[in-house]
């Protein structure tokens, strides 16, 4: 696996390193210390599987930076790590297309958990945004999930594909590439899947799937 990690303090560079190292595996890490070498990591290295992205960064805004991302390399998949803890700047960044948001603050331990999350294909959100909608005490479900199948949520298996998308951080634009249908086309599966987990926007749906402890099946062929 390929990782980059975008952050202007060598001393979080040189930490992150470290817990990744810590999860074993074949690793390939880079570093950037702002966004013009960041985007030239990304163009150097198609095959980049995670980023790793500080919202700081100076001279440009963090959020402009996940959705170029996002724009430029769909397939990748980003989380925040930032030293703000703000609610509004962690549903943002999910809107964004994020596939977790970890503050800084956190500890050592739940980095490490949160990252096994992602690299296991899961989205981490902080306990405090799954406290606010959903109750729940913790954002990593503490055993196997069931696999949630289309005949639970009442939704076709096309809805269930833009789920699995929707819950690796991908647009509309995207997922209408990657199924071969129209943009209008997600657009109204997105609302049908929105309305059967009984919430309003891309976030809530996330943490929804997330606080529920369920699993989605990522095949989407």
């Amino acid at each position: 696996m390929k990782v980059l990690i975008v952050d202007d303090h060598s001393l979080i560079r040189e930490a992150l390193s470290g817990v990744l190292k810590e999860l074993g595996g074949d690793l390939e890490i880079y570093q950037a210390q702002d966004s013009g070498q960041a985007l030239r990591c990304l163009s150097e290295n198609p095959g980049l599987d995670l980023i790793l992205l500080d919202l700081y960064l100076p001279g440009r805004s963090g959020f402009d930076i996940l959705a170029e991302f996002a724009e430029r390399a769909p397939a990748v998949s980003v989380v925040v790590l930032s030293a703000s803890d703000d609610r509004k700047d962690i549903t943002r960044a999910l809107d964004l297309g994020a596939v977790g948001f970890i503050p800084k603050s956190a500890q050592r331990d739940l980095i490490l958990n949160a990252l096994r999350l992602i690299f296991s294909g899961g989205i981490y959100v902080p306990p405090e945004i799954l406290d606010r909608h959903n109750g729940a005490s913790t954002a990593i479900p503490p055993s196997p999930s069931p696999r949630l199948c289309a005949a639970e949520l009442g939704l076709t298996e096309r809805q269930m594909q833009v789920l699995s998308l929707m819950m690796q951080g991908k647009s509309n634009k995207v997922i209408c590439r990657m199924l071969e249908i129209s943009e209008p086309t997600v657009k109204n599966h997105v609302t049908a899947i929105l309305r059967a987990l009984k919430v309003t926007n891309r976030t809530e749906a996330v943490i929804a799937v997330n606080a529920l402890g369920l699993k989605i099946d990522n095949d989407t062929g």
